[in-house]
């Protein structure tokens, strides 16, 4: 299950934390219903979660979104929904029916019921038509300015590859690999290289990245950040010069270490980097 990192947006004076799993973005109904009672905002959902209305309306959500929901269960519910002793918990939904959509988290610090964006924004709705459409401005604020910094760190990325890509593969080639090597003998001495700088960059390999992250996808370097990128483009470069003047490749490792040390340094107290990150 992968989660990134929580985020915060402010709405009418209330901080509303997001997160991202699995690809989908969850807003904080705990603090989303803290417009409506800063003191109890958990009975705020529970009451939410009473109505007939939020039960179809969740229904028919998981239904789209989720294979393993429990029909079965939710149809107890939908026709308890509404009466004057139906009480539901946010918790009571997730394992009865195997639910998706709401997520609810224990802790004095993150913790309390997100909901996926779709059903956030029927919440705050319930809660208030004004601060519902206040949450989808800074929701889409935030995102916009995520989808630049990614933008400017791809367009970055993409740009100092065009340029040591070429220079690195051919002293590979020239250097390293013989006229009658076959591809896939070729292949592997670019993954050794490759590991040289990773070594002297992030003290790993690609493997030992695997090894330490088994259920992350991608690659070591898809975890990088743009201070990152910057020096492991110098360092294809430096490195193709290196091996083009002969040197082994023990005697690369311990100078594009020395190299990234100082280039990191040196990128770490830069305003214009610091703008990507």
């Amino acid at each position: 299950m992968n989660t990134k990192k929580q985020q915060k947006i402010s709405v009418k004076g209330i901080q509303i934390v997001i997160f991202t799993r699995n690809e989908r973005n969850y807003i904080s109904l705990t603090d989303i219903a803290r417009y409506k009672n800063a003191d109890e905002p958990k009975d705020i959902v529970k009451n939410w979660l009473r109505t007939r209305n939020t039960i179809e309306f969740l229904g028919i959500w998981e239904k789209l979104h989720n294979p393993a929901f429990k029909g079965v269960e939710f149809d107890a519910f939908k026709n308890e929904s509404g009466s004057n002793s139906f009480v539901l918990s946010p918790q009571k939904w997730i394992e009865k029916t195997q639910a998706i959509g709401i997520i609810s988290k224990m802790g004095r610090y993150g913790g309390g019921t997100y909901a996926h964006i779709d059903i956030a924004y029927e919440f705050a709705s319930w809660i208030s038509a004004e601060f519902k459409l206040f949450l989808i401005k800074e929701f889409q604020r935030l995102k916009e300015e995520e989808n630049l910094r990614l933008a400017l760190g791809w367009d970055l990325k993409r740009n100092l590859a065009k340029i040591n890509y070429r220079i690195h593969t051919d002293a590979v080639k020239a250097h390293l690999v013989p006229n009658s090597l076959p591809k896939n003998k070729i292949n592997i001495v670019y993954a050794n290289e490759a590991d040289v700088l990773n070594i002297a960059l992030l003290g790993m390999t690609a493997k030992d990245w695997r090894d330490k992250n088994p259920s992350k996808e991608g690659n070591l370097r898809d975890y990088v950040n743009v201070t990152q990128l910057v020096v492991l483009s110098n360092l294809e470069g430096i490195n193709a010069e290196l091996i083009r003047q002969g040197l082994s490749q023990p005697n690369r490792l311990i100078q594009l270490n020395q190299i990234a040390i100082i280039q990191m340094r040196s990128l770490l107290n830069s305003s214009g980097v610091k703008k990507l990150k």
